[in-house]
């Protein structure tokens, strides 16, 4: 890691953690998959309160949004008492966890799932309401869930016949079969009405129905009716244009309010014929068939847009230019997030991942105390074979060998203690204390609370693992085993593996604690110590739970719900949190770009890429890159049939991973799309090189798809280039000139090459363009 930070997870950058400050995080330890499992257990509460809250009915609907006259204009503009009322009430009802201070609480304590108290507020005891307001505002609350129980009522019915992510103000994709699915009761017939098409399904025995209606042109709005026996829903305001899916890590997340001229970009935001979804972040060990949240599609406002994912919205823009129908754009993005994490189990496993992790996956779905212990053992095989490990070496045990020293009380980043070793530090580091409990203690079910640690980590307690969690900004909570724990000395060892910026496990120390079954806190106060693992020991496995980090998990939870959506292609904005793996990230692509094509029933489902921009510190000499080498597999895989490659090495900035000029980025995805998507006869991005061969002493590369002739600015010449021999470390800086579409290159150190490099390193200078201001993109091929 040479001392300089490693971006393998982004999410670091700005605040400690980007997305939870906005309540938007969902792991597979969080109070989410409580609701979901209280969901599944009540099918018809959960119809009724998840379709409220989408607010499918028109009374509901102006009331949950808060676009009733009587509530709107009291909350936005006057701040009214009974407007703030209201608007509370609503985020209790759609947030009931999320929501600080002023969620309806249950008697047992706010983190109790809304769904275990709603019966208690309909029907016994109405808990306090939102906001205080003592006796009036308990029977104001319960006035209007009584009033509104009826609605809700017959909005479960509407709301379960169609799919959510069709609803007023969708986009369907033109000129293809319309595929719309739902509930209704078992073998029932479904008719359904869009434009002047007709079609009917019939449920199956699990009340699920598929249909198709007849393929659109571009146009509308329309509107959408589907009847069940008595049931009937109606969806307005769709329109038929092309669909998009953006979806990768960060820089596809990162929001128009962060990009470049935010503030003027905001403002002149008015699109109504671009439709904006944001998928919710859900990372979950097993498909699922709905979203765990509402979603909404919403015509781009400045309101709208604002916290959409900035590249596709500009890409969309740009696009519209040239391809003049109206957009949809759903994005599903999630920083720091691994190739592995959007890809699905049986794809992972055709693309021979071991099926040992897969089917530690499938265990946690069930018994997540057991698959943490089965995962320990896995790590544990790991850790015995890693470089410079000695066979006797287990420091998750009661035996304590190696350099072990006492860490700083508080904790916190280790870059901050004032240890030399740790200052500049991104590996891992053990870490290990005691706790002592009395027999009556150690009988008692509890669970190990942590505080947040930066930003993995796999725990121990007794030589048991007991929990892995990714995520800097996120307190671990691991139940523990019964049995586990025993009277006297308890061993607890935490192994935090950090890669980018600051790491380590979070104080203050009270936020270590063992919390048991009767209520009882025991400190963790022992003090801590803590042991550096050498970088040589390398990267572990990680969890296939983790939300970012591990196996199908984002899939799971973010891909399957979308169903049996039309598309018209995907743009992919990925690959930092693999360059760790750039080696094997070509075939990780490959397998993710076919999982998709064979999820949305399109084999030739057309794919952007996005490559890597430049980053990090400037290269002195020609040297091995992960980025760079994950920057080849990304042009590889994006020179296939149906795919693209948005170039962006010259649109980086050396010390933020996130890159602000979104807008260019934008153009040059909606130039790729323009060529590979809707047949434009234009270059798609920039110059590519199409062969390099010998000429006398010079090798010669030649450039296809150049737009008005090559030129270098800034120098006589090109610069960037390398000529290799045959062995490692053979490259050499190489000596260019132009010459019309090619690139003349002599290298005298180099005696036979074999290769030729561009743009070879994390953080390339380049100077090399085309007249229509188009870079070309790094590259490695051989000499013929």
């Amino acid at each position: 890691m040479n001392g300089r930070p490693h971006p393998t997870l982004p999410r670091k950058q700005g605040t400690a953690i980007e997305h939870s400050a906005q309540g938007r995080v969902h792991t597979t330890e969080h109070p989410a998959q409580i609701w979901k499992r209280a969901i599944e257990h009540s099918a018809d509460l959960m119809r009724a309160i998840e379709h409220f809250a989408q607010s499918r009915m028109r009374a509901v609907e102006h009331f949950a949004q808060g676009r009733m006259r009587a509530i709107k204009r009291p909350v936005q503009e006057q701040g009214q008492a009974s407007g703030h009322f209201a608007h509370d009430w609503r985020r209790a009802i759609e947030h009931p966890a999320q929501d600080s201070g002023r969620a309806i609480e249950h008697p047992t304590g706010p983190s109790t799932p809304y769904f275990a108290h709603l019966p208690r507020v309909r029907g016994r005891s109405a808990p306090q309401a939102p906001g205080g307001g003592g006796g009036l505002a308990r029977i104001a609350c319960l006035l209007v869930l009584l009033a509104l129980a009826p609605l809700v009522h017959a909005d479960t019915r509407e709301a379960a016949l169609l799919h959510p992510l069709i609803q007023d103000h969708a986009v369907l994709q033109r000129d293809r079969p319309v595929r719309l699915q739902g509930e209704a009761p078992a073998g029932s017939v479904v008719h359904l009405t869009l434009a002047d098409r007709r079609a009917q399904a019939r449920a199956d025995a699990d009340g699920h129905w598929l249909a198709e209606l007849p393929a659109l042109p571009a146009g509308g709005p329309h509107t959408l009716t589907v009847r069940a026996g008595e049931t009937t829903r109606t969806v307005r305001d769709l329109l038929v244009g092309d669909v998009w899916l953006c979806a990768g890590q960060s820089n596809m997340e990162l929001q128009v309010w962060r990009s470049l001229d935010a503030r003027a970009e905001i403002a002149g935001a008015d699109a109504p014929d671009i439709r904006l979804l944001t998928v919710p972040q859900v990372s979950s060990p097993v498909p699922l068939a709905r979203f765990t949240e509402p979603v909404t599609w919403q015509p781009v406002t400045p309101e709208s847009v604002r916290d959409f994912s900035a590249a596709c919205y500009y890409f969309a823009r740009e696009l519209r230019k040239t391809v003049d129908v109206p957009m949809g754009l759903i994005e599903a993005a999630w920083g720091g997030s691994r190739v592995q994490a959007w890809t699905s189990g049986d794809a992972l496993r055709a693309g021979g991942h071991p099926d040992e992790d897969l089917d530690v996956l499938a265990l946690y779905h069930t018994d997540p105390m057991q698959a943490a212990a089965r995962w320990g053992e896995r790590w544990a095989a790991w850790w015995s074979q890693a470089p410079g490990v000695p066979a006797d070496d287990r420091p998750w045990t009661d035996t304590v060998s190696g350099d072990w020293r006492a860490a700083p009380r508080d904790l916190g980043a280790w870059e901050r203690w004032g240890v030399p070793e740790l200052a500049t530090f991104d590996g891992m580091v053990w870490y290990r204390t005691s706790v002592r409990l009395t027999a009556a203690q150690a009988a008692q079910d509890a669970t190990l609370l942590l505080g947040p640690a930066d930003e993995m980590d796999l725990t121990w307690v007794n030589g048991t693992a007991v929990g892995s969690s990714y995520g800097a900004g996120t307190p671990r909570a691991y139940p523990l085993p019964p049995g586990l724990l025993r009277a006297g000395d308890n061993t607890i060892v935490v192994n935090v593996l950090d890669t980018y910026r600051e790491g380590g496990l979070a104080g203050p120390e009270s936020a270590h604690r063992l919390q048991l079954a009767d209520g009882a806190i025991v400190p963790l106060d022992a003090g801590w110590r803590y042991r550096i693992v050498p970088p040589q020991t390398g990267a572990p496995p990680r969890a296939p739970w983790q939300s970012a980090a591990g196996l199908s998990t984002l899939y799971n939870g973010m891909i399957a719900p979308l169903g049996t959506a039309g598309l018209r292609g995907v743009v992919w904005y990925q690959g930092e949190a693999n360059t760790g793996e750039a080696g094997a990230y070509a075939d990780q692509l490959r397998g993710l770009r076919d999982d998709w094509r064979t999820r949305f029933g399109d084999p030739q489902l057309p794919w952007l890429v996005v490559q890597l921009p430049n980053y990090g510190a400037p290269t002195q000499a020609p040297g091995e890159s992960d980025w760079a080498t994950l920057r080849e597999a990304q042009r590889r895989v994006a020179g296939e049939p149906h795919a693209a490659l948005g170039v962006t090495i010259d649109l980086g900035e050396a010390d933020d991973i996130h890159p602000a000029n979104k807008q260019e980025i934008g153009r040059r995805l909606a130039r790729a799309a323009r060529h590979a998507v809707y047949g434009d006869a234009l270059a798609p991005s920039g110059p590519v090189p199409r062969s390099a061969r010998r000429e006398a002493d010079t090798v010669v590369v030649t450039f296809d798809a150049v737009d008005g002739g090559l030129v270098a600015y800034g120098a006589p010449g090109p610069v960037g280039f390398e000529l290799c021999g045959a062995d490692a470390g053979s490259c050499r800086w190489a000596q260019a000139v132009l010459d019309g579409d090619r690139v003349r290159l002599q290298a005298p150190d180099v005696v036979v090459p074999v290769r030729v490099r561009y743009a070879w390193a994390d953080n390339p200078l380049v100077n090399l363009f085309d007249r229509a201001g188009q870079p070309p993109g790094p590259f490695e091929i051989e000499i013929r």
